[in-house]
């Protein structure tokens, strides 16, 4: 697409500015990342449209406006004496919000469960050699084969109840932030507010914001 990407990029992160995305950091990833390049060429002039996408195996691009909104909601939840560190992405669909979680965290870890998706994503995200992300093809809501706590973690499919499981795998002070509810569903933001030590035992404040629809989560692999 050319300049025509640059320009229709720069249409997006003003539209993003305009729905009331605020963070510098969160603006410049968006901006970084060509998300014509994760879609079919089909739908390439789409690309930067406010709109999810398909991308085959009965999956979608999410629109560019909840991607921002998810990322900026963790970073505002986030300690500021810390600098954003090592997340976690279940659903990682064809790459691109792992391509704008890798340009804001420092460690990023990204799985999905559809081979398929897990390979496409690794052939559109190859050109922009992000040497901070992780592609795993996995059940992202099991914990088997991962070490270590993370700073945030991003559904990135819909779920009726918030995830005890993962909420095991966040750091003191981290979050979580989910599509959550049935069949409505709210951006909840999950934030671990005790449970320093082993001896304590976690507690976590909610916060629900805006009404989302995302496809439901799945369990298992498929090809």
């Amino acid at each position: 697409m050319g300049l025509d990407s640059d320009r229709l990029r720069e249409r997006m992160i003003q539209r993003l500015r305009d729905q009331g995305i605020q963070n510098v950091r969160v603006l410049k990833a968006m901006a970084f990342v060509p998300r014509h390049q994760f879609v079919d060429a089909a739908l390439a002039s789409r690309a930067y449209e406010d709109s999810a996408l398909p991308i085959g195996h009965s999956q979608t691009i999410s629109q560019p406006y909840v991607v921002a909104r998810a990322i900026e909601l963790a970073l505002s939840h986030l300690p500021f004496d810390e600098p954003p560190g090592r997340v976690l992405e279940v659903g990682g669909g064809c790459g691109y919000q792992a391509a704008v979680l890798a340009k804001v965290f420092a460690e990023v870890y990204s799985v999905e469960r559809i081979a398929g998706l897990h390979q496409q994503a690794r052939r559109n995200l190859f050109p922009l050699a992000l040497p901070n992300l992780h592609l795993l093809h996995g059940d992202g809501l099991s914990s088997a084969g991962r070490s270590g706590f993370f700073q945030a973690i991003f559904l990135a499919a819909g779920m009726p109840d918030i995830p005890l499981d993962l909420l095991r795998e966040l750091t003191s002070g981290g979050v979580l932030v989910a599509p959550i509810g049935s069949p409505r569903q709210k951006l909840v933001v999950v934030r671990v507010t005790s449970g320093e030590t082993q001896s304590d035992r976690p507690t976590y404040e909610r916060r629900e914001f805006d009404e989302v629809s995302y496809v439901p989560i799945l369990r298992g692999l498929q090809k």
